[in-house]
C-alpha cells in the first residue's frame, strides 16, 4: 500500500510539473498572441493555461496576454498617426484632409492615454517612442516613409498623407481584429470594436478624397 502511495505521489508531481512547463511555454510563445492548444489537448489544460495569464482584479475585468499586447502595440501605432496628423496641420492644402487629420488626433490622443492607464493597472510595461517601427506591426510606416511625408507639401502631401493613413488604418483594424479574436478584457475589446468601426469609416472617406485629388 505504501508503495502504491509513493508511485501515485511521483505521478502527481510529474503531471503538475508538466502542466507548469506548458503554462510557461504558452506565455512565451508568439509575439503577444494567445497560443492555441494542440489538437486533442484536454479542455482542462487549455483552461489552466488561460487562467495563468489573467487577473480577475484588473480594472474592467480580467485580461490576458493578448489584451496587454494590443495596448502595447496600439500605443506606438496611434502615436505615429498623431505625428502624421500634426504634419497635416501645417503641410496639407486640402481643407478636408486637414479636418480629417484633426479628427484623427482628437480621437487617438485620448485612446493613447486610456491604454497607458490599462498597462499601468495591469502591471505591464509601456512601450516607449516608436520602438516597434519597422518590426512588422501592421500598417506602421517606416522612418523613410515618415521622412518623405515631412518633405512633401500641398497637394503632393495630401495624396501621400491619405495613402499612408489608409494603410495605417488598415493595420489598426487588423490589430483590433486580433484583440477581438484573442483578448478577454471588456474595455480593450470595446476599444477594438470602436477602432474597427471609426477607422473603416475614415478609410472610406479617404478613398473618396484620393479620387478627387
Amino acid at each position: 500500500m505504501s508503495t502504491n502511495r509513493s508511485v501515485f505521489a511521483r505521478l502527481t508531481f510529474t503531471a503538475a510539473a508538466g502542466a507548469g512547463a506548458l503554462v510557461l511555454l504558452t506565455a512565451c510563445g508568439g509575439a503577444g498572441t494567445a497560443s492555441t492548444p494542440e489538437r486533442g489537448a484536454p479542455a482542462a489544460t487549455a483552461a489552466a493555461t488561460a487562467a495563468a495569464t489573467t487577473s480577475p482584479s484588473a480594472p474592467g475585468g480580467s485580461f490576458d496576454d493578448a489584451d496587454a499586447m494590443f495596448a502595447q502595440m496600439m500605443i506606438p501605432h496611434h502615436r505615429q498617426a498623431v505625428e502624421m496628423a500634426d504634419l497635416a496641420a501645417t503641410r496639407a492644402s486640402d481643407p478636408e484632409v486637414r479636418k480629417l487629420a484633426a479628427t484623427i488626433k482628437a480621437t487617438q490622443d485620448p485612446e493613447i492615454t486610456t491604454m497607458r492607464g490599462w498597462l499601468k493597472d495591469w502591471g505591464k510595461p509601456e512601450p516607449t517612442g516608436m520602438g516597434h517601427m519597422d518590426h512588422g506591426m501592421p500598417g506602421m510606416m517606416s522612418a523613410e516613409d515618415m521622412d518623405k511625408l515631412k518633405d512633401a507639401k500641398g497637394t503632393a502631401f495630401d495624396r501621400q498623407f491619405v495613402r499612408m493613413m489608409i494603410a495605417h488604418h488598415e493595420g489598426a483594424i487588423q490589430m483590433a481584429g486580433t484583440e477581438l479574436a484573442q483578448g478577454r478584457n471588456p474595455d480593450a475589446r470595446k476599444l477594438a470594436r470602436s477602432i474597427q468601426s471609426s477607422q473603416q469609416a475614415e478609410i472610406d472617406q479617404m478613398k473618396k478624397i484620393l479620387e478627387r485629388l
